[in-house]
C-alpha cells in the first residue's frame, strides 16, 4: 500500500488498484491478446480471462514513493514486439501517473507467449 498526502490528509492505495489499471491499459493496446501466468504444476503459459487479468501483473512500492510493475502478456503473430511494448509501457506510466499521482520507478513487459491465427 502506498500512501499520498494531500491538504485534506492522507489517501491509501492498494496494491490491487495499481494491479487493475496496469492490466486494463496493456489489454487495452493493439497486439495484445491478454494477460498471461505460467502454471506451477505443469510450466505452461496460459491466457488469463478478462476478470483475472491482474494474476499477470506484479506491483512492488518502493521506498521513495513509486511503484514498479512487471506484467506478462500474449501477444497476436506479426506485432512488432519492441514497438508494442513500448507503446504498452508508455500507457501504463500515463495511467497510473494520472489516476494515483503516485510516480512510477519502472515497467518491465514479458512477452510470455505469441498467439497464431
Amino acid at each position: 500500500m502506498v500512501s499520498v498526502q494531500n491538504e485534506l490528509g492522507y489517501i491509501r492505495i492498494s496494491r490491487d488498484v495499481f494491479t487493475l489499471l496496469t492490466g486494463e491499459a496493456a489489454t487495452n493496446c493493439f497486439g495484445v491478446k491478454g494477460m498471461t501466468v505460467r502454471s506451477v504444476t505443469d510450466g505452461l503459459v496460459h491466457l488469463l480471462k478478462r476478470e483475472s487479468m491482474g494474476k499477470g501483473v506484479r506491483v512492488a512500492f518502493n521506498e521513495d514513493d513509486t511503484v514498479s510493475v512487471e506484467l506478462h502478456i500474449a501477444v497476436d503473430e506479426g506485432v512488432n514486439i519492441p514497438v508494442l511494448c513500448g507503446s504498452i509501457m508508455s500507457e501504463v506510466r500515463y495511467k497510473l501517473t494520472n489516476a494515483t499521482g503516485v510516480g512510477v520507478r519502472s515497467i518491465d513487459v514479458f512477452v510470455d507467449s505469441i498467439i497464431i491465427g
